[in-house]
C-alpha cells in the first residue's frame, strides 16, 4: 500500500530570500489597520514631549511605533507591560508592528505612564474617525455604567473605627515593647557593661511604628477628606437655600433660608478655609467633571465610624459589582451609538451609584461628537426629576427608567388603544413612567439590550479588561479612554471594507 506523502516541513530551513514581513499576516488584518489608524491621528503631544527631553543618551524608540503597539495589545486584551514585550517576540502581528523591535517592558512601562494623558485622549480622534466613517449618527445613544475593579485589595480597606483601635493598640504595643527593651538593656548593662549603641531596634518594634505610621497617616488623610467633604456639602446646602431665598413668595420663610445659608457658609468655611484657593480634583483628565464619593462624616466633620480608606488606592472604593459582589473599585460610565455600539463619551469615578454621571457623561458627548443626542435611554439608576428636566431643556427625548427592570420575558405588547393616560397634574415621575409604558417608549427602552450592555461584555469578556493597570482616580480615567478607544476602534475595522481605512474627508 503506498504510504501517503507530507508537505515538506522543514523549521530550520534558511529563507534563501528575506521574506517580506507583510508576507506573515493575511490581508486585511487588524495590525495593517492600526497601522493605519495611526497615521491618521494627532499625536503631537507625545512628539512634543518626547522632543522636550536632552537629545543626548539612549534613543528612543519611535512615538508611533509605541503607540501603534500599545492600541494594537489593548485592542487584543493585552494590558500588562510585561506580555506586551513579550508579544514583540512571540506574536507575528505584534512583532510586525514592532518592525522587529524588542523595547523591555520597563520602556513601554514608562511611555505608557509618561504619556497617559496624551493616550487617553485618542478617545476624541478615535470617536472622530468612527463619525468620518458614517458610524455615528447621534440618533440614539444609550447610557450605563459598569464597576472595574482598582488595582488594589478590598482587604486593604481599613474602616475609621478600625483605623482609631488599631492606632491605639499598636501604640501600645509600641511602649510595652520600649518598656520590654529598656530592661532587657539595664539587664545587660549590668551583666556585660554599657556596650549597646541602641542602634540594634528589635525588628518586632520596627514592624509595630510601620504599621502605626502607615495607619496614622491614612486616618489623617480620611478625616481631611471627610472635612472637605461636609464643607463642600454644606456649601451646595448654601446655594439651595440661597435660591429658595430669591424665590420663595413667604417673607417668612425667605428670611429663614437667607439665615440658614449664611450660617452654613460659616460653618463650610471654619471646616475648610482654603477651598478657593485649592486646585481641581479632577481638572486634568481632560474629560467631564464628575461626582466624587464622599466618605460619610458627622457633623463636626469628623468620618463616622464605617467610612472606609483603601492604603493601596485611595481614591477606590468598595462598591456592589454587577454579580452582587463587594469589591474594590471604579465606577466606569460609557454613553453608546445604537446600532453601531460606537462609544461616544465616558467617565470614570468613584461614585458608586449612577445617578450624578447623566448629565456630565451626556454633555461630554458634544465634545467628543459635536452634537447632543436626539434620544437617550438608561435605566433606573439614571432616575431623577432633576436628570429628566435637563434633558428637556435641551431638547434630547429621554427614556429613563424609574424602577428596576426585572430581567426575563417581555411583558405583552399593549395595543395603542390601551395605553395609560398620563394622570391630571402629573409628577415628573409619573410622566416618565407614562412615556416607557407608551408603544414607543417601550420600543426604545428595549434598545438597550442591544446597544451599553454587549459593549461592556465585549470589553470585560472578549478583551478580558476587567481591573485598572493603574492607580488614583485621574490615571484611571485615562487608561478607561484608551480601553472604549481601542473599542471604538474595533468596530470602525469591522465595518471598514478588507479591514482597509474607509473616511470622508474631514470637516
Amino acid at each position: 500500500m503506498t504510504k501517503k506523502q507530507y508537505r515538506p516541513w522543514a523549521p530550520d530551513q534558511t529563507y534563501l530570500i528575506p521574506p517580506s514581513p507583510r508576507d506573515w499576516l493575511p490581508e486585511g488584518h487588524l495590525a495593517y489597520f492600526i497601522l493605519e489608524v495611526v497615521d491618521e491621528l494627532d499625536l503631537s503631544a507625545i512628539e512634543d514631549a518626547v522632543q522636550a527631553k536632552d537629545p543626548r543618551g539612549q534613543q528612543p524608540y519611535h512615538p508611533q511605533m509605541m503607540v501603534a503597539v500599545l492600541l494594537y495589545s489593548y485592542a487584543t486584551g493585552t494590558f500588562s507591560s510585561r506580555r506586551i514585550a513579550r508579544a514583540t517576540y512571540e506574536d507575528v502581528a505584534t512583532r510586525f508592528i514592532a518592525g522587529g523591535q524588542h523595547p523591555f517592558f520597563t520602556r513601554i512601562a514608562a511611555f505608557r505612564r509618561d504619556h497617559l494623558a496624551a493616550l487617553g485622549q485618542l478617545f476624541g480622534q478615535a470617536v472622530r474617525l468612527c463619525a468620518r466613517a458614517g458610524l455615528v449618527k447621534l440618533g440614539h445613544v444609550s447610557l450605563d455604567g459598569t464597576k472595574i475593579k482598582a488595582s488594589a485589595s478590598k482587604h486593604r480597606a481599613m474602616s475609621y473605627d478600625r483605623m482609631k483601635k488599631d492606632e491605639q493598640r499598636l501604640q501600645a504595643e509600641i511602649e510595652e515593647l520600649l518598656k520590654r527593651a529598656e530592661a532587657a538593656d539595664a539587664s545587660e548593662d549590668a551583666e556585660l557593661g554599657a556596650e549597646n549603641d541602641g542602634t540594634d531596634i528589635p525588628e518586632e518594634l520596627r514592624r509595630r511604628e510601620s504599621r502605626l505610621a502607615l495607619i496614622r497617616k491614612a486616618k489623617s488623610e480620611l478625616e481631611e477628606e471627610a472635612r472637605k467633604g461636609r464643607a463642600e456639602a454644606l456649601r451646595e446646602q448654601a446655594e439651595r437655600l440661597e435660591a429658595k431665598a430669591a424665590t420663595h413668595p413667604d417673607a417668612r420663610q425667605k428670611k429663614t433660608a437667607a439665615t440658614l445659608a449664611a450660617k452654613r457658609k460659616v460653618d463650610a468655611e471654619a471646616l475648610d478655609p482654603h477651598s478657593d484657593e485649592d486646585p481641581p480634583e479632577d481638572g486634568d483628565h481632560g474629560g467631564p467633571t464628575l461626582p466624587l464619593h464622599r466618605p460619610p462624616a458627622e457633623p463636626s466633620g469628623e468620618p463616622k465610624e464605617k467610612a472606609q480608606r483603601n492604603f493601596t488606592d485611595p481614591d477606590s472604593r468598595i462598591m456592589v459589582d454587577g454579580e452582587g459582589a463587594f469589591v474594590q473599585a471604579y465606577n466606569a460610565q460609557a454613553a453608546v451609538e445604537e446600532g453601531s455600539q460606537v462609544i461616544v463619551a465616558t467617565g470614570v469615578s468613584n461614585q458608586p451609584p449612577d445617578n450624578e454621571y447623566l448629565q456630565p457623561v451626556v454633555a461630554e458627548i458634544e465634545q467628543t461628537a459635536g452634537a447632543l443626542p436626539e434620544a437617550l435611554t438608561a435605566d433606573a439608576g439614571y432616575w431623577s426629576p432633576g436628570n429628566a428636566a435637563w434633558c428637556e431643556e435641551r431638547g434630547i427625548d429621554a427614556y429613563i427608567s424609574v424602577s428596576r427592570q426585572r430581567h426575563g420575558p417581555a411583558p405583552p405588547e399593549v395595543a395603542d388603544a390601551l395605553e395609560p393616560d398620563e394622570p391630571e397634574d402629573p409628577t415628573p415621575k409619573e410622566k416618565m413612567a407614562a412615556k416607557l409604558e407608551s408603544k414607543k417608549g417601550r420600543e426604545m427602552y428595549k434598545k438597550r439590550k442591544t446597544t451599553p450592555e454587549p459593549v461592556f461584555g465585549q470589553i470585560k469578556e472578549a478583551r478580558r479588561f476587567r481591573r485598572f493597570s493603574f492607580r488614583g482616580l485621574v490615571a484611571v480615567r485615562h487608561e478607561w479612554n484608551i480601553v472604549c478607544a481601542t473599542h471604538n476602534l474595533l468596530k470602525l475595522f469591522r465595518a471598514c471594507p478588507g479591514g482597509r481605512l474607509a473616511l470622508t474627508p474631514a470637516g
